[in-house]
């Protein structure tokens, strides 16, 4: 980074910044307005910033208005920020004094040893690490917009009381605040969680509960071609595939770790904490059954390594505020993978396991979307969220380190973002929103092994522990397709479509020319129907292209009696006549090489 891009929105650091002192300009206004309005907490995101509020009242969007129409002031008075200290005992008090008990809260949740600062701007000051701005006049008073208000439990625990959101966006510039808001209203109409609904890929049904979609006809078919995919490419590759339970009892789990570690996150059959019952759980993830194929007889140095492959079925307890369509479910499916191995093995079989992601990303389309995470222990190990010794964590993430160089993976890193039993390698993908979620994970475990008492008799005759990776081809099935249909905005590559072609009789003659056609796509494994609805040819097409059908044959008198069909596509293009040989071959060719033509 250069010296005169430091104090620019190329510099992450200055960019977070920025937003973090218009989250502090934003709670300033409001509690010029409305002096009994409590605070929580506000900070810098991904893209812009959030403040929860405890308010008497439901912020509307007037409240928004009068709310940026006071942060205007406040920019425009280039008011000085200043950062001051106090020991608990005086912080403490004068959070109660001012009447906000959030605040209290989060001072006595710090631990001992905490440096307690607060940032002050004229008649506001606020609890914070900071950093911020000098001076308020640095916002720009045309180049932010609070986006929207919604509800927030306080700490993300449903528990506990439903608070208020407001979110904002800023920007040094009026023009980079339009771009922004322009890209924003393109983004929402390739929001899959209303584009996927339109168009019949998933539903939601409030009596089965939030994070149980149902894929519908469409959406099954496409996770149904992608599954059918990527297990062929995981077999040619050397995986094994494997079935597993969808539960298990809590001795597994307490094996394992995750019964320690993970017990909030899962479905639970039973009391957990009484130990004269038995006790299941839904799985949350597939490593400790895989396992088990590995256990089920003694193995040897010649046997590994052992590729495993499932597609799995997992449940997870998310909070109900974290659902989001098919990006934040309770049930997935993923294309999960377990790798036991020798020590000397690992770097090759990493470097196989990375590939074979980066292949089925860029095959459908996401990988120029993707960046990469080195996901890290946190040596302070919050809360005992960690398996294992400083010793052991610092040989795994050394030996992921030197295969992430080796192979010239360029990644930034993330602490406490690890798996409770090893580092990872996690892709990332941002959504049209520009919000950042996981999609596949690679992860080296060197700690599970020893647990579950897995041996292979080596070379030299000796017992020893192999290693394992932990990896997913494709990540979660649901979330891809969501990805999918926002990247696409629903017209997904003609081999991904549930419904690849259809076609279109004008007259009543030709119905019987239609159905045949069908017939014979379908025999060479091309999805086809015809539309023999009593409509006109004008509006079959718009309804075929709004349903983003890739192919439209429309057949008339004339080519049934010529054997041909008049192809157009969903962009509008009239390709004109062709043989149905001519055209299959076409389809197949397209299919074939799995094509992101669209």
């Amino acid at each position: 980074m250069s010296e005169e891009n430091l104090y620019t929105f190329e510099n992450p650091e200055y960019r977070k910044t920025f937003w973090h002192t218009s989250s502090h300009v934003m709670a300033q206004a409001v509690k010029r307005l409305w002096p009994e309005v409590q605070l929580a907490i506000g900070p810098a995101i991904d893209e812009g910033w959030y403040y929860d509020f405890d308010a008497p009242f439901t912020f509307t969007p007037d409240h928004l208005t009068q709310i940026e129409a006071e942060m205007k002031k406040i920019i425009k008075e280039r008011i000085r920020i200043e950062r001051s200290e106090k020991p608990r005992a005086e912080a403490i008090a004068y959070m109660e004094e001012k009447n906000e008990p959030y605040k209290v809260e989060l001072i006595q949740d710090l631990p001992e040893d905490a440096v307690i600062s607060f940032y002050t701007q004229g008649d506001f000051t606020d609890l914070c690490a900071g950093p911020h701005l000098d001076h308020t006049g640095r916002l720009r008073h045309n180049g932010f917009k609070l986006t929207r208000a919604c509800g927030a439990y306080w700490r993300g625990d449903s528990s506990r009381k439903m608070l208020q959101r407001i979110y904002g966006i800023g920007f040094p510039t009026k023009d980079e605040l339009e771009e922004y808001l322009k890209r924003q209203e393109e983004a929402l109409k390739r929001d899959h969680n209303k584009l996927g609904r339109e168009l019949e890929f998933f539903t939601t049904v409030e009596c089965i509960g939030q994070g149980l979609p149902i894929l519908l006809p469409k959406g099954a078919r496409v996770i149904q071609k992608l599954q059918r995919w990527v297990e062929d490419e995981e077999q040619k590759r050397g995986y094994l595939l494997t079935k597993t339970p969808l539960m298990a009892k809590s001795d597994l789990y307490k094996i394992s770790g995750h019964w320690d570690h993970y017990l909030d996150g899962m479905f639970v059959l039973g009391d957990p904490h009484d130990e004269t019952k038995e006790c299941f759980a839904l799985r949350p993830m597939t490593c400790p059954f895989q396992y088990q194929v590995f256990l089920n007889r003694a193995r040897s140095y010649r046997d590994l390594p052992m590729r495993l492959g499932e597609t799995s079925t997992l449940f997870r307890n998310e909070d109900s505020g974290e659902m989001h369509g098919l990006i934040r479910v309770r049930q997935f499916t993923i294309s999960e993978g377990h790798l036991i191995l020798r020590p000397d093995q690992l770097e090759e079989e990493f470097k196989g396991c990375l590939e074979l992601a980066k292949y089925c990303l860029d095959t459908v389309g996401m990988l120029e979307n993707c960046t990469f995470r080195f996901s890290q222990w946190d040596p302070a190990n919050p809360k005992n969220k960690y398996e294992g010794t400083k010793e052991q964590w610092e040989t795994a993430q050394a030996t992921m380190q030197q295969i992430l160089d080796d192979l010239g993976v360029e990644y930034s890193i993330g602490i406490d973002e690890a798996a409770f039993y090893g580092p990872k390698l996690d892709i990332q993908y941002k959504n049209v929103f520009g919000k950042e979620d996981t999609i596949v994970t690679i992860q080296i475990d060197m700690l599970l092994a020893q647990k579950f008492g897995m041996e292979y008799t080596d070379a030299d005759g000796q017992k020893k522990t192999p290693y394992i990776i932990h990896r997913t081809s494709l990540g979660c099935y649901e979330r891809t397709l969501a990805y999918l249909i926002e990247k696409y905005a629903g017209a997904l590559p003609l081999w991904m479509m549930p419904t690849q072609v259809r076609v279109l009789p004008i007259t009543d003659r030709t119905h019987e020319y239609a159905n045949e056609l069908v017939k014979k796509l379908e025999a060479v494994g091309i999805t086809a129907e015809a539309d023999c609805r009593s409509e006109k040819l004008g509006y079959k097409i718009r309804e075929a292209q709004m349903q983003k059908i890739p192919y439209m044959l429309v057949v008339g008198d004339r080519d049934m009696e010529n054997g041909t069909v008049s192809v157009r596509t969903r962009k509008g293009d009239d390709l004109g006549a062709m043989t149905p040989d001519a055209f299959t071959a076409k389809c197949l060719m397209e299919i074939a090489s799995k094509s992101k033509e669209v």
